[in-house]
């Protein structure tokens, strides 16, 4: 179960996922002659291994983000509701003229809209604001309902139990507005018992230098749930530390290419899709030139990852008040 990686949760039962189909670059990730561009999922979707994400891309920078990632390749970009700039991703798209088909769009559900009867409408927002009849994927975005309209009044029973927002996402996905659906942050517990029409597509987790979460990791790939690997280079606060780590900079300096793109590389070596962020468009264009480590420096990377205690950034459950941990196993709930 999932709960027995660092306090994430359990959302379906091991056998849910051990009957589906494989990720074909998931399993031994070493003797790579070249790095996966796309994992497939178990709709048969294929999904890019590298996108750009547009967290905290402010209006004004967010829309030259993006035409500078789709000028120089990039098919998948990872947003949300919550973001506020998926207007300004829309029309950048748009600009761009790259066909529809050639994108992957993702978004997510915000925590106040997890009753069935404000989905859809949450759902309808993001696709009116980003110009697309669907979207590629679509993330429930924490494991937490609040009550719609509220401060985040946490709405126990939702988050207690999920399976009603998974099958009004099922349903979704039947409706053709969304191909794939997944989860984000961590697995929302008490579905485990329930009937899933579809599985999830993946899990994004924080996942970096500092919080590589190897169990996690090996769960998923066992089970076929692909990872998605956001802030992959660190917060904010540890991108400059990440990048001047002895191992990161010699491995850098072995293949020449920079600190960023051995960090970025090694996460799509480890069967990640990756999520580097950045407004500047020469470090939107660096972080996507990856390249296949050889096994002795992907493995000493490892090791140096994988050394330290595990240092999580990203954690809201005191500024939204609640009164236990997120990231716990045993929710008071």
């Amino acid at each position: 179960m999932y709960a027995a990686f660092l306090g994430t949760r359990a959302l379906f039962s091991k056998s849910a996922f051990r009957s589906g189909p494989r990720f074909g670059c998931h399993g031994q990730y070493r003797n790579l002659s070249s790095l996966p561009s796309h994992y497939t999922l178990p709709s048969g979707d294929k999904i890019p291994s590298v996108a750009l994400g547009v967290w905290q891309a402010g209006k004004g920078e967010v829309g030259a983000a993006v035409s500078a990632a789709l000028k120089v390749g990039y098919r998948h970009i990872d947003g949300a509701w919550i973001y506020g700039n998926e207007e300004e991703v829309g029309k950048a798209i748009k600009q761009s003229g790259v066909p529809r088909d050639q994108l992957w769009l993702t978004s997510k559900l915000w925590n106040t809209f997890h009753a069935p009867e404000d989905i859809e409408p949450a759902l309808d927002e993001s696709l009116k604001r980003l110009d697309t009849e669907y979207l590629d994927l679509y993330l429930i975005h924490w494991p937490i309902a609040f009550k719609k309209g509220s401060n985040n009044v946490l709405d126990k029973e939702l988050t207690a139990n999920p399976y009603p927002t998974w099958q009004k996402l099922e349903e979704l996905v039947d409706k053709g507005k969304i191909r794939n659906i997944g989860i984000s942050k961590q697995v929302v517990k008490n579905l485990t018992a329930n009937p899933l029409k579809y599985k999830p597509a993946v899990n994004q987790v924080e996942l970096n230098f500092w919080n590589p979460q190897p169990e996690l990791l090996k769960w998923a790939k066992e089970n076929g749930l692909l990872l998605e690997a956001y802030s992959p280079l660190g917060s904010n606060k540890q991108v400059k530390e990440t990048l001047s780590t002895p191992e990161v900079k010699e491995i850098a300096e072995k293949l020449g290419i920079t600190p960023a793109q051995a960090i970025i590389s090694w996460h799509v070596q480890r069967g990640t899709v990756v999520l580097p962020k950045s407004v500047h468009p020469s470090r939107v264009e660096e972080n996507f030139k990856v390249v296949a480590l050889p096994d002795d420096l992907f493995e000493k990377l490892e090791k140096a990852a994988t050394s330290h205690p595990p240092q999580r950034v990203v954690n809201p459950s005191k500024n939204w008040g609640l009164d236990f941990d997120i990231f716990d196993e045993n929710w008071p709930l």
